[in-house]
Parts: structure tokens; sequence; C-alpha cells
């Protein structure tokens, strides 16, 4: 708090809400010195008031999160595969805001959590708001959207005992393959990192680009900390949710402050389309990465992250993330994942901070020259287009015009509209990959003791179907853990199948 005695010279009048001087904000107004208070208190009735509603509702999912601002710098020309004016020259700068967040936690959990973290980037482009949306892991649980819901009801609690259920959470996991990769993972040493500014971010899914002769490309986005990578220990991280649980936070905020300014080095993967139809995997699978020897990582610029926030509430709170938002040369791809976050974020922004969220500061596009739409009124609608203009479009008198180079581009498609089951498909090819080439002895044994450290509480039944999905990626990967567990369930004698819900405190 030192810093705000030297920017107060002069200390400001006590005002309301609506800019009236207080003259005493320190007693209220009562009918006498025992008396009680009076209706026409619009001192207290503005401070109770205001006070009483001074929360939103907190996100569902990425609760608790740190942000920051700064800049991303272009380094290479990629306007071979984009003609977003972002990447339009060498040497450009386009100010960010940046939100990292844990996942299932809630707003007052833990920082040091085994969690995905997230990773959200906001561009302030002259073409409008890009929002380019991901975690610090490659890939996710789940291929599809419409599980989404009930995977994180899985993480969440019990909506009978509102208490976090390991039954809930791993037979969710056992009984879709598919989030194997994402949970080897996660239970890998990259589960806790050591803060925000020592792990990597990624957009995740499959994203398109289009240049300025209309020929598309599919991309990943790839952010790789010029800090180096750097993990907590399980131990190291319990005892900082008992002593600094706000330690992430705490971190990124302290050494921005101190002029330490993180950084990440921002690639892109390119994979033609004449390519993604001969790629043994599906290219637009969330559970998938595209391998680098392939697909390797082409240098695009830097991010950098050089102001702290002023007031977290309105900067940080109340940041939106919108993975629809993408500037002309940048679109979706047919990646059902990101498809369904489409429609998701944009109506949850709607719900948590109203109609007008883009009207808030931090989510305006700032940059754009002008914003001509028809949408209107709302609750907290700040930017409204003047009534003497129709409200209506098409309109024969002051109508803006359409700008043709940013119509989406043309893409041909097949196949029969059906709900399609893609359970069926390869879970298992990276997994083994993950677990015998890029993991060493020492990480292996630690992967595995972080699984049956966690699985040991779930029922029976379960950790039998678990690893049995481990045993399909490799026999050792679910030996190890099958061998860590009979261990536990011998120590606290579980033996029922179906309906043992003893915790095991080993």
């Amino acid at each position: 708090m030192e810093p705000s005695k030297q920017h107060s010279k002069e200390p400001s009048v006590l005002t309301t809400g609506a800019g009236h001087p207080t003259g005493d904000k320190l007693n209220i107004l009562t009918a006498g010195q025992r008396g009680p208070l009076l209706v026409q208190d619009s001192v207290f009735i503005d401070e109770m008031a205001h006070f009483d509603r001074e929360r939103i509702p907190e996100r569902v999912v990425h609760a608790k999160g740190a942000g920051a601002f700064g800049y991303f710098e272009v380094t290479h020309d990629i306007t071979q595969y984009t003609k977003a004016k972002v990447f339009e020259s060498i040497g450009k700068k386009t100010d960010i805001g940046v939100r990292f967040s844990t996942v299932a936690g809630e707003a007052g959990s833990a920082d040091t959590v085994r969690d995905p973290r997230g990773f959200a980037v906001k561009f302030y482009t002259e073409e409008g708001i890009w929002d380019l949306v991901g975690n610090n892991t490659p890939i996710f649980f789940i291929r599809d959207a419409i599980l989404f819901p009930s995977f994180i009801h899985s993480q969440k609690r019990n909506p009978q005992t509102h208490l976090k259920e390991p039954d809930m959470v791993w037979d969710f996991w056992s009984l879709r393959p598919e989030s194997l990769h994402q949970v080897t993972f996660l239970f890998s040493d990259r589960g806790i990192p050591d803060g925000y500014r020592f792990m990597n971010g990624y957009g995740s899914h499959t994203f398109k680009l289009v240049n300025a002769k209309h020929e598309a490309v599919y991309c990943k986005f790839h952010y790789k900390s010029n800090q180096g990578i750097k993990n907590l220990s399980v131990e190291e991280a319990e005892r900082l949710v008992a002593h600094d649980p706000d330690y992430a936070i705490r971190d990124l905020f302290q050494a921005i402050a101190k002029k330490d300014f993180p950084s990440w080095t921002m690639y892109i993967q390119v994979m033609t389309f004449q390519q993604a139809e001969k790629c043994p995997f599906n290219p637009f699978d969330l559970t998938k990465v595209w391998p680098h020897n392939e697909y390797p990582l082409i240098p695009v610029g830097k991010l950098v992250l050089n102001r702290n926030p002023d007031n977290y509430f309105a900067e940080v709170e109340q940041i939106a993330f919108d993975p629809s938002n993408m500037p002309p040369g940048v679109e979706p791809s047919p990646d059902k994942m990101l498809q369904g976050r489409l429609f998701s974020y944009p109506d949850t922004h709607r719900h948590r901070l109203g109609a007008n969220y883009l009207h808030l500061p931090v989510n305006c596009p700032r940059r754009a020259a002008h914003v001509s739409n028809y949408q209107q009124d709302g609750p907290m609608c700040i930017f409204s287009a003047p009534c003497n203009v129709p409200n209506y479009y098409p309109n024969s008198f002051s109508a803006p015009r359409h700008d043709h180079k940013c119509n989406e581009s043309a893409f041909s498609t097949s196949g029969d509209i059906t709900r399609h089951d893609s359970s069926t498909e390869d879970n298992v090819s990276q997994v083994r990959l993950f677990y015998n080439k890029t993991l060493n002895e020492a990480e292996r044994q630690r992967l595995c003791e972080n699984i049956a450290r966690n699985l040991k509480d779930a029922q029976i039944f379960i950790q039998e179907r678990a690893v049995k999905n481990f045993q399909d990626v490799d026999p050792d990967y679910g030996a190890r853990i099958q061998t860590l567990l009979d261990k536990y369930n011998k120590a606290c004698g579980k033996k029922e199948p179906l309906h043992c819900y003893t915790r095991c405190s080993s």
C-alpha cells in the first residue's frame, strides 16, 4: 500500500457514488444518540446498497486466477499463412491482457493444487479483440463438447455432501479413456507448475489461418516460457497450500512489480488441408498433439507482461475471454471442443457480467477504429448509437458498408449428419509415447505414485477399471499403479468392490 502515499499529495474529499461530498462517513444518521437510523441517510444507503451487490458470480471453471498486461511483438514473418493485422510486420507491437488460473477449484482455493492451468490471452488489435484461450497443456480430457458439463460436474463437489469426491473424478475418467493423455500429463511433474511464470501455454485447439490470397491452413499456437519450466514437488505444493495458498498470484505480481517481466515466445504449427486428409489421427481431436518432427514449431513473436492490474476486480475478475473473438485471418477449425466453446464462453459472460460485458474497459475493442452494429440497450449500456440514425439494418440512411475482404473462408465438407461416436478412436498411442519416450525412469515412478495416491480413495471397481486403461497404454504403467494400490488397499482394509467409502490415510 506504500505507493498510494506517494501519489496522494493532498487527500481528496469523500463522496457518495454520485459524487456528492460527504461530511461524515464514520457515523450513521440517527434520531438521537441512541435512536434508530433514518431512511433518509443517503450516505449509508449508498454505501450499503452497493456493498450488497459488489460480488458477481464466480466463474464456473477457472474461478481463481491472476492477471497482468503487456504487449505482443512480432519477431518473424508469418504473413504467408495469415492476413491478420496483428502479424502484419516484424516489430509490430499489440497490447495484451493475460489471465492465468486454476481450473476446478473455487475462488478461495489454493494455487498449488494438482490441476491444469488456464492461459488466456486477449489481444487488443485494430481489427477488434482476439481472445486466444487455452491452458498450460496442449491437450484436454475430452474431445466432444457435449461431455464438458458432465466432466466439470465430476471434478466439482458432490451435490449431496458438498465434498470433493474421488469416486466421481475417477469414475468419469475411467469411463472415458480419451482422458488418459491429459490424466497422464496432469499427474506427471508438470501437473503442479511453480507459479505461472515457469510454465508453457497453448491455444490447445486446432485453428485455421487464412492469408491475403484466401489460402488456408490449419494451425496450433504455443507459448514457450522464457523463464524455463519449473514445477513443485508434491511435498512443497502441500506445504504452500497451508502457508501460502495464493503463491502463484503473489509470485506473478511481485515479479512484475520488481520489473522482472515474464515473457513467452509464440510459435505455430502448420498443417495443410492435404496433410489433414492423410493424417493417421484426427487433427481436430483435442486429446491429441501434432508431432513436432512432422509439424515443426515456427517462431512468431514474444509476449511480455510488464504491468500489474491497478484494480483486480475491474481488470482481472471482469476480464472476459471468448474464443469466438477472432480477427480476419484467424478462424475456427472443425475441432468439436472449440466449436462448443464458441457458444459457451460468450453465453457465460452475458450471464455473469451482463449483455454489455464488451463495454467494460478491459473487454472493449479499444484499438478498433469504431464499433458499428445495431445492438442496443440492456444493463450497463455505456456505448450507444446516436438516436438520430436508424437502429435497424439494412436501412437507406446511414448504413455502414460491408467489407467483403473479411468474409470467412469457404471450405468443403461431407459426411452424414449424425451423432458420431468418437470413444473408439485411438486413445493410447500418444500416451504410450509420452510414458515411454518423454518421461525418464524417475519421472515415470513419480507419475505412478501420484496417480495411486489419488486413485486409492476411489472404490475398488473404479480402481480396477482405471488400471485396465493404464495397462492398455503400457503393461508396466498399469502394473506399477496396481502394485501401489494393493499396498494402500491392504493398509486400510479396503475389500468391498461396491460400497467401501473408507478413506485411506496412508
